[in-house]
């Protein structure tokens, strides 16, 4: 057993330039543990503005970006949780997140919290198989 700390471009990139010290994913165990991602553009790492569908979009894409630099998919996703602003957008949120998961969708967790250090609404993180 051990632990694999992921690089991921763009994303690794932008987090080294600020100094949050975190993986945006960490291989273990036949698990990718991927990190809550905010609505970052994939390729550069930036935060994307835009209501909460945008932001969704992105965290999800970011989501996605993340666990093919780890060698893995959304298929093998086996739980979800999505932290979000604001509770009533919950169905806005379950739109979008249907595009991602359309079919066997993994087990998730819906939480409402009250704030984060930047001007985002919704932050993704997930557990998938590596293999």
């Amino acid at each position: 057993m051990r632990k694999e700390i992921v690089h991921v471009p763009g994303i690794s990139d932008a987090l080294a330039k600020v100094k949050v010290p975190l993986s945006p994913a960490v291989k273990a165990n036949g698990f990718v543990f991927v990190s809550g991602m905010p609505p970052l553009d994939p390729e550069t790492g930036e935060m994307v503005r835009g209501d909460i569908v945008e932001q969704t979009r992105m965290s999800l894409e970011a989501v996605r970006h993340v666990l093919e630099a780890a060698g893995s998919t959304l298929d093998k996703v086996v739980k979800v949780t999505l932290y979000i602003a604001n509770a009533a957008y919950f169905p806005t949120v379950n739109d979008v997140y249907r595009d991602y998961f359309p079919k066997d969708p993994p087990a998730r967790t819906f939480v409402a919290v009250g704030s984060w250090p930047l001007e985002f609404d919704i932050e993704v993180e997930c557990v998938a198989l590596a293999d």
